[in-house]
């Protein structure tokens, strides 16, 4: 996108300049706006031309069936997708009886900003219609951080040259038409107009609409206000039926007048609430919005984004592409998860209906790390999201024959919706990754309450899983074996390192929390027995190793297996996913996404720094990232390698994951995980961050183009910034009493505005590692140029 010659590089904004039709889709995600529980593609205002109409909420999706071409057992029987449910942002516009249409007349100008510090998109333009009549319109959009369910838009329309007779449609659209689904004939069938009509209103300047998904039973409401400010013999009507309720202004402007519309929407569903409850919800959420009027929603929106810019900016001095984005992920991070509020955060946040809205382990592995240090209140209501969804989880475990919960691994509603098993049945990591998440949350925040009604289940009922999953073979060490990690090009491996690891540490801190939390503990059942077979399956956690290599296996025998043959691997066969049979994937050395670098991120403590080194370099030539999430853990563990140009060309390929459409997807929404995966590269990687329990450590270092780095962490109450240049690394208590970190090995106690500052150690480079051949990562344009 940025590439695109309507698009340029700012530090706090994303800026279009002219409308281009053939990234129309890309921009619809890229400028959509959401808090969390309400998203809103960035439609243009008339609603065509349009790539993907799309208005979510979080959690409203629809049941179909799932595929198959052979029944099995344990197969999940109905799949859940994200909806496109009531469209409040339709404001359509006639000029002298012409619909105000892009693709005709003459569009003399086209300007939409998306400003990152207030969280409002813009947007200006200037058209003549096909009979010469021209008008200037002006919009601004916004989805309220500070009122969950609200979203509002002003618009306005001047005439230029001479009177003219304007007339605006402001609507509530359900049951839009979509493009075609592709895939399954049943699903796309289940998913056509989902919304059976219930009730519709209008009188006044008022309007609502409330509707039932046909087959999950979910009830959505819609309503709408307005302020209207044009001149004398402005007229209003309001009309309403099933799928469509309308507010029509007219009024005809001389030169240097301006008609005003000022719509406020609101947005509820409920799976148990009636009708006149759910109608009675909207109704309150706009009556709310409308004591403080539109002004009042803009000056929320710039103080909540003030407070969140002060404890999260990172500023990034040599890379202005890399601080534009970092920036942008920051913002559509904060978007997907702020208000999501005991619901999923799906991997595309509400950007788009890509993945068919569904929450996979991206959100604990790649989100809430970000979020624990930035937004902490977000992460306890994602995990508590998933305590709620332990009744499903705990039941699918007892449907695969084991103990505690096996927690989906894809999801909108908390039962599992994949029907490919290697990953629905066998990718069990997501339990350690939601444990990791639940630690990290806690030992950020020194939450008690938490820790108490919420960590304690879910690491005990993660563990569980484990214990009962793995095995203790003769010599007493314990195997998990038949299971896929990370890297889906491995599946039903035996070992995989990256899950035994994970599944350690979740079995040592679920032995931890009901130490300290015994009355919990003994609320679910654990005794002392319990939890020592916890620890000794921990203490005895097999993890895969080649002597004669000396680097730590993907899974056991993997660098056994027979080398993918690159060299007549054709550029265009990438993915290889889509080129080749998992057949011939699972049984050669080639990797996917970032899976064993991964767990030297993750798990740090186990590997030194020469075993980093060595195993970064075997399994780089492996990794051909035919996935968003490996750039990110590849620029970490580079950096930690000492690889610090590669670092930066990978944290350049996570950055522009969606501005520069990558992967060619962003038009199905944003990629929540690789934005956040900017932060962590930046944050992780040349910060060099790692907070494992309570010891907090900072190895910084720069590449060379990089002249300066900081970034801002909330830790136990107390904020840090941290700023690292080539040769020095300086450490500020801004907020709290005091606060110890080691820089390198040397401890630190901070005290509050009282900088520390100290000096990088010099480094010699290694020898930089190859990539597989046509899949070196992206270069920064500092490294181009």
């Amino acid at each position: 996108m940025i590439t695109h010659t309507s698009y340029g590089v700012e530090p706090w904004c994303l800026r279009e300049r002219l409308l281009n039709l053939d990234v129309l889709p890309q921009s619809e995600s890229v400028f959509a706006l959401s808090n969390g529980h309400v998203g809103w593609r960035g439609n243009l205002d008339e609603g065509e031309p349009h790539g993907l109409p799309g208005s979510y909420l979080g959690g409203v999706h629809e049941l179909h069936p799932l595929p198959y071409a052979e029944a099995g057992y344990g197969y999940p029987e109905s799949g859940q997708t994200v909806i496109n449910v009531t469209n409040g942002k339709i404001i359509r516009l006639l000029v002298d009886d012409e619909p105000f249409d892009l693709r005709y007349g003459r569009l003399r100008s086209h300007e939409r900003v998306l400003d990152l510090r207030t969280g409002l998109l813009r947007r200006t333009c200037e058209w003549m219609s096909p009979a010469g009549s021209t008008v200037r319109v002006r919009s601004t959009r916004l989805v309220s951080f500070t009122q969950r369910a609200v979203a509002a838009v002003a618009y306005e329309v001047e005439p230029v040259g001479c009177e003219t007779r304007i007339v605006v449609q402001s609507e509530l659209v359900a049951n839009e038409q979509l493009p075609a689904r592709k895939g399954d004939p049943r699903a796309a069938v289940a998913l056509e107009s989902p919304l059976e009509p219930e009730e519709h209103f209008a009188a006044g300047r008022l309007l609502r609409l409330v509707h039932r998904t046909r087959r999950s039973g979910l009830r959505v409401g819609a309503a709408a206000d307005h302020v209207v400010t044009g001149p004398d013999r402005t007229t209003t009507r309001a009309e309403s039926r099933d799928d469509v309720a309308r507010l029509t202004v007219t009024s005809v402007l001389a030169p240097g007048q301006t008609l005003r519309v000022e719509k406020l929407v609101s947005h509820g569903w409920s799976s148990t609430r009636s009708l006149p409850a759910v109608s009675d919800q909207v109704d309150a959420a706009l009556a709310a919005a409308a004591h403080g009027g539109w002004q009042g929603l803009v000056d929320e929106q710039r103080a909540h984004l003030d407070a969140f810019w002060k404890r999260s900016d990172v500023e990034v001095d040599g890379d202005e592409e890399i601080q534009q984005a970092v920036r942008f992920g920051l913002f559509h991070v904060l978007q997907a998860g702020a208000r999501a509020e005991r619901r999923a955060i799906p991997a595309k946040g509400l950007t788009g209906s890509g993945y068919d809205g569904h929450a996979f382990w991206d959100t604990e592995t790649f989100v809430l790390p970000l979020l624990t240090y930035t937004s902490p209140d977000a992460v306890a209501e994602a995990l508590r999201w998933r305590q709620d969804t332990l009744p499903a989880a705990r039941e699918r475990a007892v449907q695969l024959g084991l103990r505690g919960a096996a927690f989906p691994w894809r999801t909108i509603a908390g039962s599992e919706s994949s029907g490919y098993w290697p990953a629905g049945t066998a990718a069990f990591h997501v339990n350690a990754d939601i444990a990791d998440a639940v630690v990290r949350y806690t030992a950020a925040t020194g939450d008690t309450a938490f820790e108490r009604d919420t960590a304690v289940e879910l690491l005990v009922e993660t563990a569980r899983l484990w214990r009962s999953l793995g095995h203790h073979d003769p010599h007493g060490a314990f195997h998990i074996n038949g299971v896929t990690g990370p890297d889906e090009y491995s599946a039903i491996a035996d070992d995989n390192t990256y899950t035994n690891l994970m599944a350690r540490a979740n079995l040592l801190a679920a032995a931890d929390i009901v130490e300290r939390h015994p009355r919990r503990a003994a609320e679910l059942g654990v005794d002392t027995e319990e939890s020592a077979a916890w620890r000794d399956a921990a203490d005895a956690m097999h993890v895969p190793y080649n002597e004669e290599l000396r680097v730590h296996e993907q899974h056991a025998g993997f660098t056994r297996y027979q080398h993918w043959d690159f060299a007549n691997t054709r550029p265009d066969q990438y993915p290889l996913m889509l080129h080749f049979p998992y057949f011939d994937l699972y049984r050669k050395q080639v990797v996917k996404q970032a899976d064993l670098v991964l767990a030297m991120y993750k798990c740090g403590d186990f590997f030194d720094e020469e075993h980093t080194a060595r195993n970064f370099a075997y399994y780089e030539p492996l990794t051909v990232r035919d996935s968003s999430l490996s750039a990110c853990c590849q620029s970490v563990i580079a950096a930690a390698a000492g690889h610090l140009p590669l670092a930066h060309d990978y944290l350049t390929e996570a950055a522009l994951m969606d501005l520069e459409d990558l992967e060619h997807n962003t038009r199905d929404g944003l990629h929540i995980a690789s934005l956040a995966g900017t932060w962590m590269a930046l944050v992780a990687g040349f910060g060099g961050m790692r907070h494992h329990g309570t010891h907090l450590t900072f190895t910084p270092r720069l590449p060379e183009r990089l002249s300066r780095l900081a970034f801002h962490l909330e830790l136990q109450g107390s904020r840090l910034r941290v700023e690292v240049t080539p040769r020095t690394a300086t450490y500020t208590l801004l907020a709290g009493t005091s606060l110890t970190l080691h820089h390198y090995d040397a401890p630190l106690t901070l005290h509050p505005d009282k900088p520390h500052t100290a000096d990088i150690p010099r480094l010699s480079p290694p020898p930089a590692p190859e990539q597989p051949p046509h899949r070196g990562p992206m270069r920064s344009r500092t490294t181009r140029s």
